[in-house]
């Protein structure tokens, strides 16, 4: 009841503004003694049967904050104190952009969605770096890692290798993101043959490390199930570690959002609610069609706690959320968290 009232208030405010208003607050009153551990104390479910092993990392519980939320990484300190069990940072470039024009994000308050044409906007890698290094928790960082915009296809293995090389030692997985719609032509990396090129490529300079980190490639949800194919087969070639299913949507079918508001707002990739189902989908297709052969990131539409029990069925191992978050509060974490210990 009490997050509905602060949601009414923010609502009214341009999303982007209230944003960025509102990473402001978390972190002054971060800054306040005890207001972390309060914090943690409200939101954390600290139970050992909530902690997962996958891809050789130990995760306090199985929620993670998506990609896009955090894209700078300046507020993964005290995001782990709402009761995540990872935190991922991104999507990181290795130059600074400002991504499109604004406005470039919008509600669709009907639909429990939110439509973003953000376009990679974040600071660079350099300055990611720097905030990353001073970590106090102990969350689990995940690097999701993209090109700039005015790099070419062709070229794009370069600025996904200077983000892996300079973010190694500072993140605990790298997610591959190729999957945005915002940056124009980026999708095209998702094809078999560029993207075997561009993980192989990544992968030849994970194995030259002491210690490798597990490499995710987040897909989109509207890959057809020939593509879903390619991508199984591609994780058997390229040995990476798994897949994050999925990213945002351009399908505007079936919105309950006035058909005149959504083609005002124009292109871009489209979450939460409506994209739920699909999202389910494609995590099923992929665990079904590959046996379970790696692990699944579910994310894309988990408003509640059933919802994310669907993504567990259909087959993820771990879970995201990112406009659930927004529209439900923190408290969504820990709703999660209780329902999959009931299991």
């Amino acid at each position: 009841m009490m997050y509905r009232i602060v949601r009414f208030i923010l609502f009214l405010f341009n999303p982007e503004f209230i944003h960025h208003i509102t990473f402001k607050i978390i972190k002054i009153v971060g800054m306040v003694p005890g207001a972390m551990w309060l914090w943690r104390l409200i939101f954390k479910v600290k139970v050992v049967s909530l902690q997962r092993e996958v891809f050789g990392l130990k995760f306090d519980n199985p929620v993670g904050l998506a990609a896009g939320f955090d894209k700078d990484a300046k507020l993964f300190d005290e995001l782990a104190s709402f009761g995540f069990g990872f935190i991922e940072i991104g999507t990181v470039t290795p130059l600074p952009q400002d991504g499109n024009p604004k406005p470039r994000l919008f509600r669709l308050n009907d639909d429990s969605g939110l439509i973003n044409r953000m376009g990679f906007n974040n600071q660079g890698i350099e300055a990611v770096i720097a905030r990353l290094r001073r970590k106090k928790s102990d969350v689990i960082i995940g690097g999701n890692i993209g090109k700039n915009k005015h790099t070419p296809n062709d070229d794009a293995v370069n600025d996904y290798a200077i983000c892996f090389e300079k973010l190694f030692s500072c993140v605990d997985y790298f997610a591959v993101n190729v999957s945005s719609p915002n940056t124009p032509g980026l999708r095209d990396l998702q094809e078999k043959e560029p993207l075997t090129a561009l993980l192989n490529s990544l992968q030849d300079l994970n194995n030259k490390k002491d210690k490798r980190k597990p490499i995710l490639l987040k897909i989109a949800p509207d890959l057809t199930n020939e593509q879903l194919d390619d991508i199984i087969d591609i994780v058997a070639d390229t040995k990476i570690d798994g897949v994050i299913a999925t990213n945002t949507t351009i399908d505007r079918s079936e919105l309950k959002t006035a058909k005149n508001k959504v083609e005002a707002i124009g292109n871009g990739g489209l979450s939460g609610k409506p994209v739920g189902l699909r999202s389910t989908q494609v995590i099923k297709y992929l665990a079904d069609k590959s046996s379970r052969a790696f692990p699944i990131i579910g994310v894309g539409g988990i408003h509640s706690a059933e919802d994310a029990l669907e993504k567990l069925d259909a087959g993820a191992t771990l879970l995201q959320v990112y406009t659930g978050f927004i529209y439900e509060g923190p408290s969504l974490v820990k709703r999660i968290n209780k329902a999959i210990l009931k299991r």
